[in-house]
């Protein structure tokens, strides 16, 4: 996606991060994760605040918003685009070199390491190409692994999530739960467990596992002073100073990456 870029005497480069479709997807995915989660371990472990009935209602007012926020909008802010060159190809290749853990973010990955041990410089995890006016890459390589658990646990909790409100869900005559539970007895034999055991406890762990996410997300990668710039341009102005060369890089046509600073 094309980044529109202005500078100013001071030689700021403001690009833009986040288009506002995707601060929005950010926020409904956030809010609605928070509803869910809360509301959710109400239900399992009898939490005095809420009664039984409001908080199933809540986790289902929540679950199409959840499930809209990362099956529909995420997908068509990654592969849609304002870029002459625009072609499906094109587009695998932003998804794969902006989404995907590689080769170069393992090497950034190991030099974060090595940072924590005062052994070098802390890698940029923003890279802009001038030239072509678009990312090459804007995550930290560990939200690139998250990201990929993230997307199973999404999966897991809307499928164990189907049976556990309805056991005999059947949208348009279709047995959906019916052949949920077929695969789960299936599966649960293995564990010396029943089908709606099995699913339950799947739906916890993929729970728990938001929760850890959600700890090294925010409590750890981003409680930083220096990546507060990013808090701001996910929630609200969708903008990024490059020129702030705190874990950010620039390609330019003259030099191939601006100089980071190191890492107090």
């Amino acid at each position: 996606m094309v980044r529109s870029a202005q500078r100013s005497a001071s030689t700021r480069m403001v690009v833009e991060r986040y288009t506002w479709l995707e601060r929005v997807t950010h926020l409904v995915h956030l809010i609605t994760m928070f509803v869910l989660l809360i509301t959710g371990f109400k239900i399992y472990y009898g939490w005095e605040f809420l009664d039984f009935q409001t908080a199933r209602s809540w986790h289902v007012i929540a679950v199409p918003f959840f499930l809209v926020a990362n099956w529909i909008l995420v997908p068509y802010n990654l592969f849609s685009c304002k870029e002459e060159r625009c072609s499906v190809r094109d587009r695998i290749v932003h998804f794969k070199d902006s989404y995907i853990f590689g080769k170069d973010d393992a090497e950034r990955l190991i030099d974060i390491i090595k940072n924590f041990f005062g052994k070098g410089r802390y890698p940029a995890f923003t890279i802009y190409d001038e030239s072509k006016g678009h990312y090459v890459t804007k995550l930290h390589p560990v939200l690139k692994i998250l990201i990929v658990i993230e997307s199973i646990a999404i999966v897991i909790v809307a499928i164990t999530g189907v049976v556990l409100y309805n056991l005999e869900w059947s949208p348009f005559g279709i047995p959906i739960a019916s052949w949920i539970l077929s695969v789960a007895w299936y599966f649960a034999s293995f564990f010396n467990i029943n089908a709606l055991g099995l699913l339950r406890l799947l739906h916890l762990l993929a729970a728990y596992w938001f929760v850890f996410e959600l700890v090294i997300h925010v409590g750890i990668i981003e409680f930083d002073p220096y990546v507060w710039k990013y808090h701001k341009a996910i929630f609200w102005s969708g903008k990024e100073d490059l020129s702030d060369t705190h874990y950010s890089e620039v390609i330019t046509a003259k030099t191939k990456y601006l100089p980071t600073k190191e890492r107090p």
